[in-house]
C-alpha cells in the first residue's frame, strides 16, 4: 500500500534533483567558474556558489511565482531580452581576461627593454584608504629576474583586504545569479505550470527547485574549485593559465550566446523567435 504522502515527497524529491541539474547548465557552471577562479580558499569558493544560488532564486521566485500564480504572459522580445542579458554578463566577466592577456604581454616587453639596464619592472598590489590597486615600480640588480617578477604572486590576502574588496567576488556572483534566474524564470515557471496546474502546489515547487539549484551550485563551485585551489599552491603559473582560460571562456561563450539570441533568434529584427526551454 502507497502512503498517502508519497506523491507530495516524490514530488519534492524530483524538485530538488532537478534543480540540483539545473545548475550544471553550461552558462551557469562557466560564469560561475570565472568568478571563483581567482579564490584561494575553498570555503569562499563554495560561498560564491551559494550565493549565485541565492540569486538566482531570488528572481526565480519572485518572476517565476508571478507567473504562476497571475498567469502574466512574458512577451517574445522580453524574453529573449533577458536572456540576451546572461550573453552581456557572460562577456563582461571575460573581458578582464582579455585586458589581462594585453596586460601582460606590454608587461613583459616593459621587462625585457629594462632587464638590460639591470632592472626588474612589476607591480605590488596593495591598498590606500580602502581601495585596492597597482602600479608598476623597478627593482634594481640580479635579486630578482624579470620572468620571476612576471609570476610572483603579489595579491593581498583576503583577510587584509578592506572589507569591500573582499566582498566583490560574493557581491558579483549574486548580480550574476539575479541575471541568470531572470532569464530562465520563465522557462522554469511555464514548464512546472504545465506539469502541475494548481498555483500553490506549483510555487511550493518552484521553491523546492530553487533550494536544490542553491545546493547544487554549491556542490559544483566546491568540486571546481579545489582543482583550482591545488594548483595555486603547487604552480602558480598553471594557475593563472587556468585563470585566464576560464576567462576566456566566458567570453567566447558570451559571443556565441549573443550571436545565437541577437541574430539567429532575430531579437533585433521585426519578427523575433523564443522559445522558453
Amino acid at each position: 500500500m502507497i502512503p498517502a504522502n508519497a506523491a507530495p515527497l516524490a514530488i519534492a524529491l524530483l524538485g530538488l534533483l532537478l534543480g540540483m541539474r539545473h545548475a550544471t547548465d553550461p552558462d551557469h557552471v562557466i560564469a560561475v567558474t570565472t568568478i571563483l577562479s581567482r579564490e584561494r580558499r575553498l570555503v569562499v569558493a563554495a560561498r560564491i556558489g551559494v550565493v549565485w544560488g541565492l540569486g538566482h532564486t531570488l528572481t526565480v521566485l519572485l518572476v517565476g511565482a508571478a507567473i504562476i500564480v497571475f498567469k502574466i504572459a512574458i512577451p517574445v522580445r522580453l524574453g529573449l531580452a533577458m536572456e540576451f542579458a546572461v550573453a552581456v554578463v557572460l562577456i563582461m566577466l571575460g573581458v578582464g581576461a582579455a585586458a589581462s592577456l594585453i596586460h601582460k604581454a606590454a608587461a613583459r616587453m616593459r621587462a625585457s627593454l629594462s632587464e638590460q639596464q639591470g632592472l626588474v619592472v612589476h607591480a605590488h598590489a596593495h591598498a590606500h584608504g580602502g581601495a585596492v590597486h597597482s602600479h608598476p615600480h623597478v627593482h634594481v640588480g640580479s635579486q630578482e629576474n624579470a620572468d620571476d617578477a612576471m609570476h610572483h604572486d603579489h595579491r593581498i590576502p583576503a583577510d587584509r583586504l578592506p572589507p569591500f574588496a573582499a566582498r566583490r567576488p560574493l557581491l558579483r556572483s549574486f548580480a550574476v545569479g539575479l541575471v541568470h534566474g531572470l532569464a530562465g524564470s520563465a522557462a522554469i515557471a511555464l514548464l512546472v505550470l504545465s506539469a502541475i496546474p494548481q498555483p500553490l502546489w506549483a510555487t511550493l515547487y518552484l521553491a523546492i527547485f530553487c533550494v536544490g539549484t542553491i545546493i547544487g551550485m554549491g556542490l559544483i563551485t566546491t568540486a571546481i574549485a579545489t582543482p583550482f585551489m591545488v594548483v595555486s599552491r603547487r604552480a602558480s603559473w598553471i594557475h593563472q593559465g587556468l585563470v585566464t582560460g576560464s576567462g576566456l571562456l566566458s567570453f567566447g561563450f558570451g559571443l556565441f550566446l549573443a550571436y545565437q539570441i541577437g541574430i539567429v533568434d532575430h531579437l533585433f529584427s521585426a519578427a523575433p523567435i523564443w522559445i522558453p526551454q
